[in-house]
């Protein structure tokens, strides 16, 4: 715990200040209860049987935060990796992918926004209009099935509402940072069609010099936002929601260097670009007073560009790769549930039974100039269709039994795909497909002991297909990749105490992994290293979660959270090096935050927490490590009358270094190229701005 100390002084003086200024109690704040979409019918977070952080609008716009890198860091047990412009990769509790290059990978972590699925383009994740940030826990194979193998990141955007409303902001920050945003939304027709319209951009130099060029922003932040919301309320038992969601992302990327000094001396820099249109068409029917009826139609379509200087240097021989990809998702989800007159098995048991279907279509194309023929590519397709149902027994008016289960089948085809050979020629690839029936669900026991205590248990099995890697210098036995499963238990109780004023969570789980899929690496006759996708022998994963929301006066509060993660392999080796009993990669040992909020008075308040991490593993391939960290945040915000705000915000205070991806291989020309070294990707130094909003 040694690297966390220094920023601890501050944060007491935050905490103990506001004590100092604050009058004697005079009223008792209630904290609100927030409603989660965690389960097929919403319910509060308290109320919810799942291990969940939820991350509101308050707060993102506290930290000025503008993608979703920027605040994982409060969710226990929850990690991020970049090797791009932003942190793209997500892990829960150990589990999760940090890099995507030609192979097409199965996520362990889901991402949603509407709805929509955007598992694999996490540079989707920006946040302006974001209503909420909900990151659950735990394998979620009964409602997100293939992509909750670990749990689920489900971003929720504001909702249309009857009432005008319109939110106008501008910021401007070190870097070169300058954001604008508007929203407006309201009713279009009598009452019955609202709407909603968001855009937003945000621009950056970023912050990387690259000292060959002569330029500072290399790995420059150029996104573009704009959502779009209809609300049709066709009758009183009819409602028809239509999404829209356009991304226009141009980022530079240039992040690592020889000397790990985060100056780069690359001639050619990269990008990292995403232009993505999503569609999603959900409708909610009242059927009857025993049966609700939904339904919701998805499209995608998202072209992704991700290159980069291979040598990092102006040397010659000069190298740089390119990624191409375009992707077109289908998906349509249609679900009948019960309501209280359709309880079955004597009113005791509320129902939900669905049908999931999703295909999903990717061209991809590589150029890289370390072969005589740079380009090579193919066609990757799945499909998933699943049956799904749940129940949900009250065996007492306390305690609920839950039941929940899904059967997937999972189809994947590689075709008209190229690669290489040993000796980098360029050759065809048979078309290879591979098909599993995968299956996951829960059984869970609910005991809600009064109104402020809820104890809950749940043995759940997550999922994860198969799939294919695609390059032609592996056999065909290392081309395919086994289903990769994991049972889990997990026991925890949400409390609130003091009148409401302290809300309390606590879990602890214990989690089998089998056959993970992971990174491994192929020996070549050049003395080089492939890595592809191949699946490891088992891993288990243990922990604990906890986090705490107190107001501890009318004017201060004060929150926390822990993450107690240990997670290792069982039987593992890689490069005939025995990774047993090692930590899995991206599995910090603890994670933390603390902070509080000062209310001075009804216009001013001050916020400021600490989040941090221990050192954790890069890669499951090698043993380069980052080191621990811990980060402070703070904000001051002023109201003026009831439509104005300023707020000035800082991320990362002490401009702390630390780590967000790293590399262990040789690449070092005065080296010639024959040590393996470690090779970092810094993350965001000190950023601080200043936000002006206006709402109506």
């Amino acid at each position: 715990m040694k690297p966390i100390t220094k920023p601890l002084p501050l944060i007491g003086l935050l905490l103990a200040m506001p004590a100092l200024g604050a009058e004697e109690e005079s009223k008792t704040v209630e904290l609100s209860e927030v409603v989660v979409s965690a389960d097929y019918r919403p319910k509060t977070a308290q109320k919810t049987a799942v291990s969940l952080t939820e991350i509101d609008k308050d707060t993102i716009e506290a930290r000025g935060a503008q993608h979703l890198e920027e605040v994982l860091n409060l969710a226990p047990n929850v990690s991020f990796a970049s090797g791009a412009s932003r942190g793209q990769f997500f892990q829960i509790r150990g589990m999760g992918e940090d890099s995507q290059y030609s192979s097409p990978i199965n996520p362990s972590v889901g991402l949603i926004i509407d709805g929509i699925d955007f598992s694999r383009i996490g540079g989707a994740a920006t946040l302006f209009d974001i209503d909420s940030v909900e990151i659950l826990r735990g394998p979620q194979g009964t409602k997100f099935g293939n992509n909750g193998l670990a749990g689920t990141i489900n971003l929720r955007t504001k909702e249309p509402t009857k009432d005008f409303k319109m939110h106008f902001e501008s910021a401007a920050g070190n870097y070169d940072t300058q954001n604008v945003g508007f929203a407006v939304g309201g009713a279009i027709t009598d009452d019955t069609l609202l709407g909603r319209l968001a855009i937003y951009n945000h621009q950056s130099d970023g912050y990387v010099k690259n000292v060959y060029l002569g330029r500072d922003d290399t790995q420059d932040q150029n996104e573009l936002t704009l959502r779009g919301k209809l609300k049709w309320i066709a009758t009183e038992n009819l409602t028809v929601d239509l999404t829209y969601l356009h991304l226009n992302i141009h980022n530079g990327y240039d992040a690592f260097t020889l000397d790990n000094s985060g100056k780069t001396r690359s001639n050619q820099p990269g990008s990292d670009n995403q232009e993505t249109n999503a569609l999603a068409l959900k409708a909610n029917w009242q059927a009857s007073d025993a049966v609700i009826l939904q339904s919701q139609a998805n499209y995608l379509h998202s072209d992704v560009l991700y290159s980069y200087d291979a040598d990092w240097t102006a040397v010659s021989p000069d190298y740089f790769e390119r990624f191409n990809r375009k992707r077109e998702n289908y998906s349509f989800d249609v679900r009948a549930l019960s309501d209280k007159a359709g309880r079955i098995f004597g009113g005791t048991t509320d129902w939900t039974v669905g049908l999931f279907h999703y295909n999903q279509k990717e061209n991809f194309q590589i150029n890289s100039n370390y072969y005589t023929n740079p380009n090579s590519g193919g066609h990757y397709e799945t499909n998933n269709t699943a049956l799904y149902g749940q129940l949900d027994t009250y065996l007492s008016e306390k305690l609920t039994l839950t039941n929940g289960l899904r059967l997937e089948h999972f189809k994947a085809t590689l075709s008209d795909a190229t690669g290489y050979d040993d000796a980098f020629n360029l050759v065809n690839i048979d078309n290879t497909s591979v098909a599993d029936n995968l299956f996951g669900g829960k059984i869970g026991l609910n005991y809600q002991a009064n109104e402020d205590h809820l104890l809950y248990t749940t043995l759940s099995r997550g999922f994860k297909a198969g799939g294919v890697n695609n390059d032609g210098r592996l056999n065909s036995e290392q081309r395919n990749i086994k289903q990769e499963y994991n049972v889990s238990i997990e026991t925890g109780i949400k409390s609130s105490w003091l009148n409401k004023t302290l809300i309390t969570t606590l879990s602890v789980f214990y989690t089998e992994r089998n056959d993970a899929q992971i990174k491994a690496s192929k020996a070549l006759s050049n003395g080089t290293f492939l890595d592809y996708i191949n699946n490891a022998s088992n891993a288990t994963h243990q922990g604990l979660e906890a986090s705490f929301d107190w107001f501890a006066t009318d004017k201060l509060r004060i929150l926390g959270s822990l993450g107690l993660l240990d997670a290792k392999f069982r039987n593992h080796v890689a490069n005939g090096v025995s990774f047993d009993g090692r930590q899995v990669a991206n599995a910090p040992r603890y994670t933390f935050n603390l902070g509080s909020e000062f209310y001075a008075n009804d216009d001013l308040t001050l916020r400021a927490n600490v989040e941090g991490k221990d050192d954790f593993y890069f890669s499951d391939s090698h043993n380069a490590k980052s080191d621990a960290y811990a980060l402070v945040n703070a904000s001051l915000d002023y109201k003026y009358d009831k439509h104005w705000k300023v707020r000035g915000w800082v991320r990362n205070l002490f401009d702390k270094e630390y780590a967000t991806r790293g590399f262990y291989f040789p690449n070092n020309p005065a080296n010639n190229y024959s040590v393996d070294e470690k090779y970092i990707q810094y993350g965001q130094p000190r950023v601080a701005g200043i936000t002006v909003s206006y709402d109506y």
